[in-house]
């Protein structure tokens, strides 16, 4: 390593820490949630991604739009779509999600999100940070809340993975040393690691869900991990109603799998890398990623998206028609949740639960032997309907 490198990089990881300090004091001045009661009117932004994002996203939008005609007719809600997240648009800017894109973002309450495609290496493309990443990151959505259900095998898990902190803080940020040493970072914050605990713990007293477990890797990543283990801790024992463990990621994955453990799991809070590998886990157990949603919550913002990624392969295979919507249709779930409207949250609940695992109408395969996704839309507002009656 010569001088100069060591220079160079020990700059740049100055900048780093002086950026990382900054965005510390800032969540600590930000303590405000948004009051959707309050508000004359709710505008959700929809916003397809790129590859089978707009697809599924713009279906998951009508059937929205169908749920909540009569707040759309009276101007209580109102829907705003949002392009220019697909990948030739970001690489054209060189950026994460260009700055007119991300002022339409900040224009809403709540977003219904598409997939979208990150570059990674060797892929040809340039190093751009993921758009999701960088959305969470800007709208400061600190909680990545992923819900996973079958109540045949006595599965009823809540997943609080931290969103903004972690491995993926300052994924783009590496430093290449020099050509034999390369350098990530892992960014863990007092304020960043109690707001998702304490999201975790109200959320399992408000549920009456009666255990909340860490996850960690605190024996071998003493520093980060010991720090988020320790506040989580710390605010677990605000919550004396509560059981609090404590596991370790590798054997958190094999115990998922334990018939007999994995029906003690209720709540889980989770630093942001583990909470991304153990919840696709997780989603195989109902039916896989293309079958799970998930919310980005913050103080001001709230995100909607599916769990899984942009699947280019079937754009370019022409199967594109084919694409499952009931991911964005979960997520809805949630959207609906978040901004008040629980009667109807709880049925389209309903109705995705009776079209997706017990009548079975219509069937989504990604192929032309299943319904394409307009079909199986069509298929849910026809079961709303019913159960409306």
């Amino acid at each position: 390593m010569t001088e100069e490198n060591l220079q160079a990089a020990l700059k740049k990881f100055e900048e780093l820490v002086r950026e990382q300090s900054a965005r510390s004091d800032k969540i600590k001045a930000d303590r405000e949630f948004i009051d959707y009661g309050k508000l004359d009117k709710i505008i959700i932004g929809v916003c397809g991604g790129d590859g089978i994002g707009p697809i599924i996203t713009n279906e998951s939008a009508r059937v929205l739009e169908y749920i909540l005609a009569d707040d759309v007719k009276s101007g209580k809600i109102e829907f705003k779509v949002i392009d220019g997240l697909t990948i030739e648009n970001r690489i054209a800017h060189m950026k994460a999600i260009p700055d007119d894109v991300l002022e339409e973002l900040k224009s809403c309450h709540v977003i219904l999100k598409g997939p979208t495609t990150t570059p990674q290496a060797g892929d040809g493309m340039p190093n751009i940070e993921s758009a999701n990443v960088a959305m969470r990151k800007a709208l400061d959505l600190f909680a990545n809340v992923r819900p996973v259900k079958i109540a045949e095998q006595g599965i009823d898990w809540t997943f609080f993975r931290e969103n903004t902190e972690g491995a993926y803080a300052v994924g783009s940020k590496g430093v290449h040393v020099d050509d034999d040493l390369a350098i990530d970072f892992v960014v863990t914050t007092s304020e960043g690691s109690e707001r998702i605990a304490r999201m975790a713990y109200e959320y399992a007293r408000k549920n009456r869900k009666e255990r909340v477990s860490i996850i960690n890797k605190a024996n071998v990543i003493k520093t980060t991990d010991g720090k988020f283990l320790n506040i989580c801790k710390k605010v677990g024992e605000e919550y004396p109603d509560i059981v609090t463990d404590e596991w370790y990621i590798d054997i958190t994955t094999a115990k998922l799998i334990d018939e007999k453990r994995r029906k003690d799991f209720k709540v889980f809070v989770l630093p942001n890398l583990y909470g991304d590998i153990i919840t696709d886990e997780a989603a195989e157990f109902q039916g896989g990623v293309g079958t799970a949603g998930s919310a980005n919550l913050g103080k001001r913002y709230a995100m909607f998206e599916a769990i899984h990624g942009s699947a280019p392969r079937m754009i370019k295979e022409g199967r594109g028609q084919y694409a499952d919507p009931c991911s964005m249709l979960r997520a809805s779930v949630m959207l609906l949740s978040h901004i008040g409207k629980q009667d109807e949250a709880d049925l389209l609940e309903k109705a995705l639960d009776k079209c997706m695992f017990e009548e079975k109408k219509y069937v989504v395969t990604g192929r032309e032997d299943g319904a394409t996704c307009s079909q199986f839309g069509d298929y849910v507002m026809e079961t709303l309907k019913q159960l409306s009656k």
